[in-house]
């Protein structure tokens, strides 16, 4: 599980349009482009897929080439070597031409630790534990897997934390694109061991 409450500033680069959902309710969507720094100094875009409640009337404060700042609930999916961005909006006001693009929140994230968990010290001396961690989504008869680099500060490593340990995260997100590749990682604000309930079978 991957949940995130985010602001999203970026341009619509398609008119809004609306949809029924399975109640039958309807709903505005539209893409809205955002483009994340690289780390060579260029740009490049993702595409989020804006929702929010909304009639058939409103469709027209969306337009295509407009700029739009978007906060709401935001889910990652993974589908093969593609990542979705889903934004459920609470809250969409226009955004002033020179407003810099940006993709900033916090994560809620539920996963398995990988086999890599490095302790390291910064500048100062102080030490931090960097790990990865994946979340399983089941897509037919398989799964899909999405990776997010952690980044805990200023505290030792707890001795739970070890591969394959189920956690639960949360914290400050942060997207980035290499080589077309988009990284999602997390500086971690609250970390702690995943424990099942015995009657939950899909924990």
């Amino acid at each position: 599980m991957i949940k995130c409450n985010v602001t999203a500033c970026g341009i619509i680069s398609r008119d809004a349009s609306t949809r029924t959902n399975k109640e039958e309710k309807t709903f505005l969507s539209f893409p809205l482009r955002v483009a994340i720094p690289t780390k060579d100094g260029r740009h490049e875009t993702v595409e989020i897929s804006v929702n929010k409640d909304g009639i058939q009337e409103e469709t027209a404060n969306y337009r295509n080439g407009s700029r739009a700042e978007v906060s709401g609930t935001m889910y990652l999916k993974r589908r093969g070597e593609k990542l979705y961005f889903n934004l459920f909006a609470d809250r969409i006001v226009p955004a002033l031409a020179n407003t810099a693009d940006s993709l900033k929140g916090e994560m809620s994230f539920r996963g398995k630790v990988g086999k890599n968990i490095e302790e390291r010290k910064d500048k100062n001396d102080k030490p931090y534990t960097v790990f990865s961690a994946f979340s399983a989504e089941k897509v037919d008869d398989g799964f899909e897997y999405q990776w997010v680099r952690f980044f805990s500060f200023n505290k030792q490593r707890e001795e739970w934390l070890q591969p394959g340990a189920r956690v639960d995260a949360k914290g400050e997100m942060s997207v980035s694109v290499h080589n077309g590749k988009t990284d999602i990682s997390c500086r971690v604000e609250e970390l702690s061991l995943h424990v099942a309930e015995s009657d939950n079978p899909n924990q």
